[in-house]
This record gives structure tokens, C-alpha cells and sequence, in this order.
């Protein structure tokens, strides 16, 4: 009697389960609709055909240590040049090496929180193909709750793109920090 009980129980879950189904318009409630909603509304990344969008985009990737979201922003030509002061020389390399050194940085963190600051210079060429900005940053790197590092600089863009309205790429970063 026990086992009857609990199947005309289960039984009436079901029922609920499909007429919930079939009310809301055959939908499985367990699997929802894809978003197809312009990625505008309500999106954490920035419309990359603005530049603003560019270093919206470069923080999130920072903030969620998200390598997919860091190479769309680098051009197949990207060049990443930082001063070795030690050695005296300037250090560069390409995109590759540049995402493969990111990824290593994001799987290595706990946390990245970038402020980007004050623009100090920019230069928009007349064509809008090409601009040069100067922007200082903030970066608060967390390896673990007692090993914090706090970078301060600036980081000199060139970003480029083929077409106007097109997404601007990073085609070269100098990074002018304390690091």
C-alpha cells in the first residue's frame, strides 16, 4: 500500500511538471531558450568598435581570467614591448607569446582587478583606421591572500582597424608600468 501511495504521488508530480510544460508553450524548463538578444543589452563586454569598448573588454578579460575574450583583442600582428631595466633593453614579443604568457598569468592568479585611469594622450588619425592612447592603470594582482602585487603605469596603445566601424585591434602595447 506504502509503494502505491508514493507512485500516485510521483505520479502527480508528473502531471504538474507537463502541465506546466504545455501551459508555458512547450518549452523544457530545464533547458532555456539561447539569448539572442543584441549583445548590447545587458552585456559585460563593450562594443569593440569603440575604443572605450577595447578596455571595457581588456578588464573583463583581466576580471574573469578569460584568455578567449583577451586574444579577440590583439591583431594578428600584435607586438607587446616592455622595458627590462636590469638588462637595459627593451623586451618584445608577438601574439603568441603574448597570449600564452596571459593564459599562464590568469591560471596562475586568484584575482585581477585593473582600474583603468586617466587617458593621458590620444591620437585618433583623421581617417579613423589608426589611434595611439596613452592610459594610465592601476593592477592589483592576487596570488593568495598574502602574496598581493600592486602595478601602477601606463599602458601606450596602438590600436588599429580595416574599415571604419569595424572592431579595433591591438596592434602594439608598450607597458610603461613599475613591474
Amino acid at each position: 500500500m506504502e509503494r502505491v501511495k508514493g507512485t500516485v504521488c510521483e505520479m502527480k508530480s508528473l502531471s504538474i511538471v507537463i502541465a506546466i510544460v504545455i501551459i508555458g508553450g512547450c518549452d523544457n524548463p530545464f533547458a532555456p531558450a539561447l539569448d539572442t538578444s543584441p549583445s548590447g543589452s545587458g552585456s559585460i563586454l563593450g562594443d569593440q568598435t569603440q575604443i572605450e569598448g577595447v578596455f571595457q573588454n581588456f578588464k573583463q578579460a583581466y576580471a574573469f581570467r578569460d584568455s578567449t575574450i583577451y586574444g579577440e583583442l590583439l591583431a594578428p600582428n600584435f607586438i607587446f614591448i616592455y622595458r627590462d631595466y636590469e638588462r637595459g633593453a627593451d623586451v618584445f614579443w608577438g601574439r603568441d607569446d603574448d597570449i600564452r604568457t596571459t593564459y599562464g598569468l590568469f591560471q596562475n592568479v586568484q584575482r585581477l582587478d585593473l582600474v583603468w585611469n586617466t587617458i593621458i594622450s590620444s591620437n585618433v588619425e583623421s581617417d579613423s583606421l589608426r589611434a595611439t592612447i596613452l592610459r594610465n592603470f592601476n593592477l592589483t594582482v592576487t596570488f593568495s591572500a598574502s602574496d598581493v602585487v600592486r602595478v601602477d603605469g601606463y599602458a601606450n596603445w596602438t590600436l588599429e582597424r580595416q574599415n571604419i566601424g569595424d572592431v579595433w585591434k591591438i596592434t602594439r602595447w608598450r607597458d610603461e608600468s613599475n613591474f
